[in-house]
């Protein structure tokens, strides 16, 4: 049966169902973090709206910064990742597994190794890891970028992910695809046009 069809017989899950099951992710993850040892907002007690300063201490720490764009970029590819269950699991189910793909990148990148090789491998000294306030803004993020998915013509939602790459990277000299490179793949030639050496 198509996720229509569930619905139609009123079989498919109610839609505060998947909100629930999304405030339990975001808990989930909170509490992992937490026992991870990460701090809840930033050290210095504060919550910004944003921070502008990528190599600083404030980085990851508050609601937002140059890394928000690349968590919407997630919510775009999680959304055309799980495109091809559309017929079985409606949207709401479907934005929850995304938030389970994004809760589990916010658990991994912030373990020990991870944010060690951050730091060893590419420009990002000040790295110490997410606040977990930062981590529960990120997965919004993602779903905004679900959902603007959901909404939008592709070429545009294409078009939109583009753009925040390219404008993250002509800012900051990072981005997704940059991040993502240099974690799996470090290249020195990379990093040293990061820390503006070329």
């Amino acid at each position: 049966m198509s996720a229509t069809t569930l619905r139609a017989h009123g079989t498919a899950p109610p839609g505060w169902a998947w909100l629930l099951a999304g405030l339990a992710v975001m808990a989930a993850t909170a509490a992992a973090q937490l026992w991870m040892g990460r701090v809840p907002i930033a050290a210095d007690g504060t919550i910004r709206l944003w921070v502008g300063a990528v190599n600083s201490g404030g980085n990851s720490q508050h609601l937002s910064d140059w890394y928000t764009p690349s968590h919407v970029v997630h919510g775009v590819l999680f959304h055309a990742l799980l495109l091809p269950i559309r017929r079985w699991v409606p949207l709401g189910g479907r934005a929850v597994l995304a938030m389970l793909i994004e809760a589990a990148w916010e658990v991994a990148e912030n373990t020990d190794a991870v944010i060690r090789h951050y730091r060893e491998a590419t420009i990002s000294l000040q790295y110490f890891g997410d606040s977990v306030l930062n981590a529960q803004a990120d997965i919004l993020a993602m779903l905004l970028g679900f959902f603007l998915a959901a909404r939008l013509p592709a070429w545009l939602t294409v078009a939109l992910a583009v753009a925040m790459e390219l404008f993250a990277g002509w800012m900051i000299r990072d981005n997704l695809t940059l991040n993502v490179l240099m974690l799996l793949w470090p290249l020195p030639g990379v990093k040293a046009w990061q820390a503006g050496g070329g």
